[in-house]
């Protein structure tokens, strides 16, 4: 339950209620819409919700707001709510002060909801998949897929717990170009391993990682040293297939250390195979959005971007600026391009299996893409405009005493995914990788594995162990948890138990405004917020010690920010620890 909406839900039925009572008296003129916004003011001191009805339906009553908000208090009940009182303050607010019920009910519902907590229906109805990591299957994943990773993961879960239906998906380029780099390769080092380095000459734009050194060795041993004697395509397309049944394993098995699992590894050929990437150009073919020129197929990707663009104001001149191009979806040579299978990819998603929105996480160096897909989907009457949704992620860099790090200690090779878990906890790599993905991010190694206050995960987790072990050590005292229907919660009226109570209640709404934005980033700003909030109450407010009836009561506050702690902690993918 969202107790901070509810309460404004029910102060704009109190504020609606009051002038239907003063309208009938005379008091205020009858006919009005009463309409307005109630929030919560950054200073609570006079007030912990603020409403500006009476200013919003000056200009219709025609009078002051002031003098239509004290009507308003004048003949308003607030008998049976969740407030003690309203004045009127400024120019017109009605500031609302929250009664005893408003934070017994808090956390009755936190113990009643339990690991539901902080669910909603609020994207109820909403199919969404999330696609994230989606890297090359011809290396190792670096620290862009690491981050990519923890934003796609948390995002999937918050839209989950917003309500919606949510798929998470890996799409795997297991077609095109870089394959055939990916197996040749393999080839040119199989080579150099029978006749000598200095015999083959590497392919200049080859992968040049130790990875595929380790690929062509093992292929040797299980294979023989007899597959230079047969035709390059044979040998290229069982080097490839050798080569991503090692590497996709691997891929899956780091990012289940990772705690990431998804619904489907989603493979590329499969849309070529299939026909469905030619079915799709031909599609656009005939919606007359694609051209022949040298031999190959193109998309009027300019046409498509400036049409919208004069659609919504742009002038022809300022368009013409801006140098839009078209796109290659069929080379000269009959094969398709990796952008001609992203725009069937994701009208398999939208189209065949019916997403209402689809979410990808992507590099920023992916920018330009963004349009163009979205312009694609447009013109095959996808809405891509509102339907595609792309999270574009900046990059990151590791530092270490403050020097940039590149290489593993362990391996002295770039660091990638599986390097870095062998250095930090999961749950530090899963914490700072949550940053903001709008801002490129310096990732701190040596603060992810400090055990004290300066490292935040560990402040977090910190708090969730103190709790536990607090709430242990009663219990053998005699001091267990009570029931709500067992507890005084009128006893706790400090203000850090209330502020306390207050930013419990805020857990639904913070999971709806993330979902919303699609920043899972605000759980960590949130669940670091309740941590400092519980630290104060636990210093300030005495359990052990206190009479029996308000050592209870506290007692049930800490469990259910217990609880909050670990609801929180669990979108991000964070272990909540019972001992530290």
């Amino acid at each position: 339950m969202n107790l901070i909406e509810e309460a404004k839900r029910q102060i704009d039925g109190l504020i609606r209620g009051a002038y239907a009572a003063a309208a009938e008296t005379g008091a205020l003129n009858a006919g009005a819409e009463m309409r307005g916004n109630v929030e919560i003011p950054r200073d609570t001191a006079n007030g912990d919700y603020a409403a500006n009805h009476a200013m919003t339906a000056a200009k219709a009553l025609r009078a002051a707001p002031r003098k239509i908000a004290e009507a308003l208090i004048a003949h308003m009940d607030l008998g049976g709510s969740w407030f003690d009182s309203v004045e009127a303050a400024g120019p017109g607010f009605l500031n609302f002060r929250l009664g005893a019920g408003w934070y017994a009910d808090v956390l009755r519902a936190v113990a009643a909801e339990g690991a539901d907590y902080g669910r909603s229906d609020a994207m109820a109805g909403q199919k969404i998949m999330v696609e994230f990591v989606s890297a090359n299957p011809t290396g190792p994943m670096h620290m862009g897929n690491a981050r990519g990773g923890v934003l796609g993961d948390a995002l999937a879960e918050l839209l989950s717990r917003a309500g919606a239906e949510v798929w998470r998906e890996f799409y795997v380029n297991d077609a095109g170009n870089q394959i055939e780099k990916f197996a040749s390769s393999i080839d040119a080092r199989y080579a150099q391993l029978l006749l000598g380095e200095d015999a083959v000459a590497f392919p200049e734009d080859g992968y040049h990682g130790d990875d595929i050194r380790e690929l062509a060795e093992a292929f040797r041993r299980e294979n023989g040293d007899g597959w230079l004697e047969k035709p390059e395509a044979e040998r290229h397309a069982a080097m490839a297939r050798f080569g991503l049944d090692r590497n996709l394993p691997k891929m899956e098995r780091d990012l289940e250390r990772y705690g990431i699992r998804y619904d489907r590894w989603f493979l590329e050929s499969g849309l070529h195979s299939s026909g469905f990437v030619a079915e799709t150009v031909a599609k656009l073919g005939e919606l007359g959005y694609t051209y022949e020129k040298d031999g190959a197929v193109w998309l009027a990707t300019s046409r498509i971007l400036g049409g919208k663009l004069l659609r919504e104001g742009k002038k022809p001149e300022e368009i013409e600026k801006l140098g839009l191009k078209d796109d290659v979806l069929r080379r000269a040579n009959g094969f398709y391009t990796y952008f001609a299978a992203d725009i069937a990819y994701h009208r398999d998603k939208l189209e065949v299996r019916g997403f209402d929105r689809t979410i990808d996480v992507w590099g920023a160096d992916h920018h330009g893409h963004v349009a163009r897909l979205k312009g694609a989907l447009d013109a095959l009457g996808l809405d891509g405009e509102h339907r595609l949704n792309i999270v574009l992620m900046q990059l990151v860099r590791l530092m270490r005493d403050g020097e940039v790090v590149r290489m593993s200690k362990r391996t002295g090779k770039a660091i990638s995914l599986s390097d870095l878990l062998d250095e930090i906890p999961v749950d530090a790599a899963r914490w700072f990788f949550n940053a903001r993905p709008d801002t490129q991010m310096d990732f701190d190694l040596g603060l992810a594995v400090r055990q004290d206050s300066e490292n935040p995960v560990y402040y977090v987790q910190y708090a969730h162990a103190r709790i536990c072990t607090m709430i242990s050590a009663l219990a053998e005292e005699g001091l267990a948890v009570p029931a709500p229907e067992e507890t005084d919660f009128s006893l706790l009226d400090s203000p850090y138990e209330r502020e306390l109570i207050k930013t419990l209640a805020a857990l639904p709404e913070e999971i709806r405004l993330a979902a919303r934005d699609y920043n899972p980033n605000r759980i960590s700003g949130y669940v670091t917020e309740l941590a400092s909030r519980f630290h104060r109450f636990y210093t300030e407010c005495r359990i052990r010690g206190a009479e029996r009836p308000l050592a209870l009561a506290r007692l049930l506050l800490a469990d259910c920010t217990r609880q909050a702690i670990e609801n929180a902690l669990s979108i991000l993918g964070v272990s909540a620890p019972e001992r530290m």
